[in-house]
């Protein structure tokens, strides 16, 4: 069952600069009662973003999963002379550390799915969601369709609930938007959560 929440842009900044996130305050609230979250960053990371994790007593896996997708690393595309390039998705997610499965409360993917193409995305949700919890949440943050740049963008934690972000690229997106009735889709029982805004960019939970 797909759950939709909409919300104003409250507290957001300008293009770059921090902003609260409606999305992560509702993840923080949902993971209250967990002491020790184990938590998934799937980009590169930062000191305050080790910082806000640890001080929140998480328990953190890490593997920057964005930035070879960003530059368009060959390693994970077959380029077969007179055959359309293929995404090795398989080779894409052996780049993930050993993570029991069913064992994480979130995990933070950031805007990975807006540029992965769009045929890896079943099987990166796929792998996900075998890492999250009963009630564990996948966090990501999707572009609107009216947003043709921002592919090379970076986020990470300024506090709990909020992030910070770097916008100071105009790469355009290589791949249509992903709706949200995609997004209800990919995710295995269609139990998502969509935090609409005025930047251009949707925050969207996957909830297991």
């Amino acid at each position: 069952m797909a759950i939709t929440k909409s919300q104003g842009d409250r507290g957001r900044g300008s293009a770059g600069s921090p902003a609260t996130s409606p999305g992560l305050q509702w993840l923080w609230q949902h993971l209250s009662n967990q002491r020790h979250p184990h938590c998934f960053e799937c980009g590169p990371i930062r000191q305050s973003t080790l910082d806000v994790l640890l001080l929140r007593g998480a328990k953190l896996y890490h593997a920057d999963l964005i930035t070879p997708v960003q530059q368009n690393n060959r390693v994970f595309w077959s380029r077969q002379e007179g055959k359309t390039p293929a995404f090795l998705v398989e080779d894409f997610l052996d780049q993930i550390p050993p993570i029991p499965a069913e064992s994480l409360s979130a995990i933070c993917c950031w805007g990975l799915l807006d540029i992965l193409p769009h045929e890896a995305l079943p099987r990166v949700v796929e792998r996900f969601h075998s890492f999250l919890q009963p009630n564990g949440v996948l966090f990501s943050i999707l572009r609107e369709p009216s947003v043709a740049t921002g592919a090379e963008t970076q986020w990470w934690f300024e506090s709990l609930s909020v992030l910070g972000s770097t916008d100071k690229t105009h790469k355009p997106f290589p791949y249509p938007s992903l709706t949200n009735r995609q997004m209800e889709q990919l995710f295995p029982g269609g139990n998502v959560k969509t935090f609409l805004t005025r930047s251009g960019r949707r925050e969207v939970l996957g909830v297991k």
